[in-house]
């Protein structure tokens, strides 16, 4: 059993320092509310529309600040106290949701509302998201990065997993507006979590100086170095095609399959389920390597592949499963690779980037997935995924051949640059 102890504390070991249980406790409601939150969503616009492109249009709008100014949200990160800027998102974010919960339980909503409140929403997301990437280096030591990381990774995805299954009980039961309300309250215990951390504790670096041309040193400094800049079009190209799931989903339970909200929450959840299995392998290991992440993207891509051809609904279940678990393992490999590899005073520019072409390409894949997803349907829609994913992983392997098969640890970093 011995091995057994030494697995689950490897796996565990960030939780060791306080500020980060606190983070990770509050995040974990939280964060199953947000869940919440787009299901409804989701489901709220195809009941308004009907309509795929709808659909799309809405998660478009809810990341196109993102793509605006991803740069610039990172370079506030870079500048000011992360903690108190993600109090304020989380205050916003709050807001948003009870007005939306408002709206709609009232009968007042009209598609138009939503939009603007998924744009309102993703202008937070320009330095919540970004922020809470970039806190993590202030609440665990460079060593545990990896494993906050994947740790971080296991409560959002394990609320993808509870949320949708909660939502689609809530909208088939009380109504969509019940899944708003909720989410509204959630993010009291991450707000919690913020005021209660012992500011002395954090390991923060002095904020960086206004200075002329800092978002294009930000954008020079990761195209400078292959690494950062490989990793960034992996992301890019993944998420631009290969995770557009609140399009495909809806329509793959609604059209495909035939069935309801329900359904829909279910494949969600199983997808919540396999990321949480792929979370909690990351944060086992110690650092990623090129080679992991290659081979992560050729798996991905083969099990979006299984997933297009679902014959049946039991299959496309299991299909989420494996979906989910290479998905976030492909996303968290990528994204601790970029803060291993990168100054502390970058880290919220760097990771801003890594925003920027995760989510920020949602505007564009979103409403791309939609438009495929209208012509040839859910199953032509995520096949796209898995062709993009898949010759993302082809052009990644001469990146592994080219450079070095593992990353150094940030303190290695700091160390040849004193």
């Amino acid at each position: 059993m011995n091995w057994l102890r030494s697995g689950v504390h490897r796996t565990f070991r960030s939780l060791r320092q306080r500020n980060y249980r606190l983070f990770f406790g509050g995040h974990a409601v939280s964060v199953s509310g947000t869940w919440m939150q787009r299901v409804a969503q989701d489901w709220l616009v195809l009941q308004l529309s009907g309509s795929g492109i709808a659909l799309g249009t809405s998660t478009a709008l809810q990341f196109l600040p993102m793509l605006l100014f991803g740069m610039w949200g990172g370079l506030v990160i870079d500048r000011f106290d992360k903690r108190r800027l993600l109090i304020g998102t989380q205050v916003a974010q709050a807001v948003l949701a009870l007005v939306l919960a408002v709206l709609t339980s009232t009968g007042a909503v009209e598609l138009w509302m939503v939009y603007v409140l998924a744009l309102l929403l993703g202008l937070v997301t320009v330095v919540d998201s970004p922020g809470r990437q970039a806190f993590v280096a202030e609440l665990v030591e460079p060593d545990d990065y990896v494993n906050a990381q994947g740790l971080n990774s296991t409560i959002h995805n394990a609320g993808r997993l509870v949320g949708p299954a909660i939502a689609g009980v809530l909208i088939a039961s009380i109504g969509v507006a019940a899944a708003f309300f909720v989410n509204a309250a959630s993010f009291a215990a991450v707000l919690v979590a913020l005021l209660r951390m012992d500011p002395h504790a954090l390991h923060r670096v002095p904020p960086t100086p206004r200075g002329p041309g800092q978002v294009r040193e930000g954008l020079r400094y990761v195209w400078s170095r292959p690494v950062l800049r490989s990793t960034i079009v992996v992301v890019a190209v993944v998420g631009l095609f290969g995770q557009n799931f609140r399009v495909v989903l809806p329509l793959l339970a609604q059209d495909t399959f035939g069935q309801g909200a329900g359904t829909y929450g279910t494949l969600m959840a199983l997808l919540g389920l396999g990321a949480v299995l792929g979370a909690l392998t990351s944060a086992s290991r110690s650092a990623p390597s090129f080679r992991s992440i290659v081979t992560t993207c050729f798996l991905f891509a083969l099990v979006t592949f299984a997933a297009a051809a679902s014959p049946t609904l039991p299959f496309a279940f299991a299909a989420m499963v494996a979906l989910g678990f290479f998905n976030i393992t492909l996303n968290t490999y990528g994204r601790t690779l970029l803060q291993l590899r990168s100054d502390r005073s970058m880290h919220g520019r760097v990771m801003a980037l890594h925003a920027l072409v995760f989510l920020g390409s949602t505007p564009f894949g979103s409403y791309i997935a939609g438009v495929v997803s209208e012509q040839w349907g859910a199953r032509g829609g995520i096949a796209m995924g898995g062709a993009a994913s898949l010759l993302a992983g082809l052009a990644y392997v001469r990146a592994v051949d080219e450079g070095p098969s593992e990353a150094p640890t940030v303190s290695a970093v700091e160390t040849e640059a004193q």
